[in-house]
């Protein structure tokens, strides 16, 4: 093959016009997002950490200071701890032999923004049925209890359910 048809080759190949770069790199965002939230929740998802959590929003504290209010080792406080980091909730710096931890919002914020969607979806479906509701109960009590109550439909004998239902003769 020579060079100048390879080049040529190259030069007006269609192969750009079939790969869509920007759903890759949307698919990217929506995945790295998906993840970060799946971590936030996951951290938030157990009560030792999330008295951890509320104890950092007073400030910052040592390992040991996280780990005191409860009957675990250094050991088992920096697990939480990792898990914590790990969802990007706290910071942790290291003064000598230290352990410092600082309580980080922004990932908290963000969940709290998800959340805050789904509060207002369900607040305002509750607040449909509570007026779907009340209008019900003001129907009921507009029409008075004797006009509620409605008179059973008479029974009708078996036979005369269906007209179908006549004597035959079988001869």
């Amino acid at each position: 093959m020579r060079p100048f048809l390879f080049a040529a080759t190259q030069k007006h190949s269609t192969i750009r016009l079939t790969i869509n770069i920007a759903s890759l790199i949307f698919n990217r965002m929506v995945e790295q997002y998906t993840h970060d939230m799946n971590l936030v929740f996951h951290a938030l998802g157990d009560a030792t950490r999330r008295q951890m959590l509320h104890d950092l929003a007073n400030g910052e504290r040592t390992v040991s200071d996280l780990a005191q209010p409860y009957e675990m080792s250094l050991a088992a406080a920096s697990k939480h701890i990792k898990v914590l980091e790990s969802a990007g909730l706290i910071r942790r710096e290291i003064r000598g032999r230290t352990h410092l931890c600082r309580l980080d919002p922004g990932p908290l914020a963000t969940a709290h923004e998800w959340l805050n969607f789904y509060q207002r979806f369900w607040t305002g479906r509750l607040d449909t049925l509570e007026r779907l509701l009340r209008r019900d109960d003001d129907r009921q009590t507009s029409t008075g209890p004797e006009k509620q109550h409605r008179p059973e439909k008479p029974e009708r004998p078996e036979n005369q359910d269906r007209p179908d239902n006549q004597e035959r003769n079988d001869t």
